[in-house]
């Protein structure tokens, strides 16, 4: 019967794209045997790494990985208990930290931010009204789907006009409005400010998820680094914005290299919300080693993250002014680290991704379903611990790719 169904799944033409990667490409599923710096090996093949989230490369800083071992010997590799149950000393000192960081009235951490959408959108919306944005990651998706189960009502908006439109109806409260801070796709930064005036406006309570902008971007000052801002406090404070009304969530698993995640919210929320989100009360917590690289990475933040920011911003700006030169489509207009790079047409993802893997390129492909058919390609992440000869090399592949044509250009997709 489990083989029936495994058949199913193949034979569905919304997962053809997948099921040609799985069949054809090394990179699905590839097991990585070794690093080094930002080089990776599979079997015997070295490959720069390009597809890491870890965008300050904490995962690589000495300073971080010394941090661990005393912890280990202190709590162990895992501290068993439900957070409801128990919690060692260094979850209260993440919150607070993290607080004072972002400048919000109080956090709560919880191990993944899939989690939390799953168990803290459904709480906050209750028998309400939950509007998405289209763009939005399929996490905060599935967690309005699971709201909407229980009962709530579930809309989408692609623009923000649409939204102003929903929010101007007559529609069932509290109303919740989901949506992605820094997209992990297009790598945009959207106008916060904008969806919370409006949200404020209607009585609305945004939500926000910035996975991809925590660490990166933050506090806009004088004397910054980079236009991404200082402190890497996201994207509340890149945009000088109060928490009234909003709900910030973010991660640790990628600036900070760590499993851990966070919700900003007024402290009698947090309360609530430790006696009814699951992860609170019945979740396994994250890892010692976590929690530890976390506190750790709190330091090198403090000590040099604006540093690490301004080489991750010039690094990042390399390959996009090349990319753009070169009259390349990407999506990316807000110059952060995440490079998506649309294929043509009339190309195969999997014929693309050798290519990229003969030249030693190991990047994030983009199949359908995963994204729509126009938008199939691969995506870049640039970090601080890649080397200036590295960027070399990807701009080097990627004008071979281009004068084969590759990609779309960027003349043909504003003309569409």
């Amino acid at each position: 019967m489990l083989e029936h169904l495994a058949a199913a799944v193949d034979d569905d033409p919304r997962f053809s794209g997948i099921a040609h990667l799985r069949a054809s490409s090394r990179f699905y599923d590839a097991v990585i045997d070794e690093i080094d710096g930002r080089r990776i090996r599979v079997g015997d093949h070295w490959l720069t790494d390009w597809a890491s989230c870890n965008y300050l490369g904490f995962d690589l800083e000495p300073q971080i990985i010394d941090a661990v071992e005393a912890q280990l010997r202190r709590w162990g590799t895992h501290p068993s208990w439900s957070r409801m149950l128990g919690n060692p000393a260094l979850y209260p000192q993440i919150e607070e930290r993290l607080a004072d960081l972002l400048g919000a009235p109080d956090t709560l951490v919880l191990p993944t931010i899939t989690q939390i959408h799953l168990s803290v959108i459904p709480v906050l919306v209750q028998q309400g009204t939950v509007l998405v944005d289209a763009r939005a990651h399929k996490t905060i998706w599935d967690g309005c789907v699971h709201a909407r189960g229980l009962g709530a009502t579930l809309k989408r908006f692609k623009t923000i006009d649409e939204l102003a439109s929903l929010l101007a109806s007559d529609l069932p409260g509290p109303v919740l409005v989901c949506m992605d801070g820094v997209n992990s796709m297009t790598g945009n930064i959207p106008r916060i400010a904008e969806y919370l005036s409006l949200c404020r406006a209607h009585g609305a309570v945004l939500y926000v998820d910035d996975a991809h902008g925590f660490g990166i971007i933050g506090s806009r000052t004088a004397d910054e680094t980079s236009p991404y801002g200082s402190g890497g406090n996201s994207i509340v404070r890149y945009f000088g914005e109060s928490y009234d009304d909003l709900v910030l969530v973010g991660g640790f698993s990628k600036a900070y290299s760590s499993l851990l995640a966070f919700l900003a919210v007024p402290t009698v929320l947090k309360n609530r919300l430790k006696a009814s989100a699951a992860p609170y009360l019945y979740s396994g917590p994250s890892p010692t080693a976590s929690l530890a690289t976390v506190l750790a990475g709190f330091d090198v933040n403090a000590d040099r993250g604006d540093k690490l920011r301004a080489d991750l911003y010039r690094m990042s700006t390399r390959v996009l002014q090349h990319v753009r030169g070169l009259g390349i489509f990407t999506p990316n207009v807000d110059d952060t680290p995440i490079i998506e790079l649309p294929i043509a047409l009339d190309r195969d993802l999997v014929e693309v991704s050798e290519q990229l893997w003969d030249r030693g390129l190991f990047v994030t492909l983009a199949p359908y379903p995963g994204v729509p058919r126009d938008q199939v390609g691969f995506r870049v992440q640039v970090t601080a611990a890649n080397t200036d000869a590295q960027i070399d090399e990807l701009n080097a592949a990627i004008t071979d790719l281009a004068a084969a044509d590759v990609f779309q250009s960027a003349r043909e997709t504003s003309a569409s």
